[in-house]
């Protein structure tokens, strides 16, 4: 069975630049807008490489330069979270509900999906696992209860292959 690029540990976004444009590319076919605040935000998510939480967020902006002539200084944080808020209702991104924090999803054409996520209790690293058989099956065994499910957040928590094998070395 062929494996998905987002099984791959190694598979991540790589250029927080080429994400974004992809992202401004999936907004201009869907018809949102992509504002300069988003798509900081967003670039910022891309570019953490591991999971970044909203305050971390908005003190990377604070920190920043201006964003099209507004003072980046100034951002508030009901900003960056209605920011992040319209990067998850369009499958930008994802939350880690366990840690509360962000990551880019790896296929931003798609619209708006679960997947599940192994993450690194050690350095923190998380894969995107594109398993529609887990999804499905955990959505098919919660209606067979009579359950009506409206989202589903699966985290892995334990070590990475580079951090288990560290830890037995």
């Amino acid at each position: 069975m062929p494996r998905h690029a987002c099984t791959d540990p190694k598979h991540h976004v790589h250029d927080a630049e080429g994400f974004v444009a992809a992202v401004e590319r999936a907004c201009h076919e869907r018809g949102l807008r992509l504002t300069p605040i988003r798509a900081r935000v967003l670039g910022l998510v891309a570019d953490a490489g591991q999971p970044i939480k909203a305050y971390d967020l908005l003190e990377l902006i604070r920190a920043g330069n201006s964003i099209d002539g507004e003072n980046a200084g100034a951002a508030a944080p009901p900003t960056v979270y209605r920011a992040l808020d319209f990067l998850l209702a369009n499958g930008f991104i994802h939350k880690l509900e366990s840690v509360n924090a962000f990551v880019a999803c790896h296929h931003p054409s798609t619209a708006q999906h679960s997947v599940p996520f192994l993450i690194c209790d050690c350095c923190h690293s998380a894969v995107e696992l594109e398993d529609l058989d887990v999804v499905a099956q955990l959505e098919q065994r919660a209606k067979s209860l009579g359950f009506q499910p409206q989202a589903q957040t699966l985290e892995v928590h334990g070590l990475c292959a580079r951090c288990a094998a560290a830890a037995s070395a």
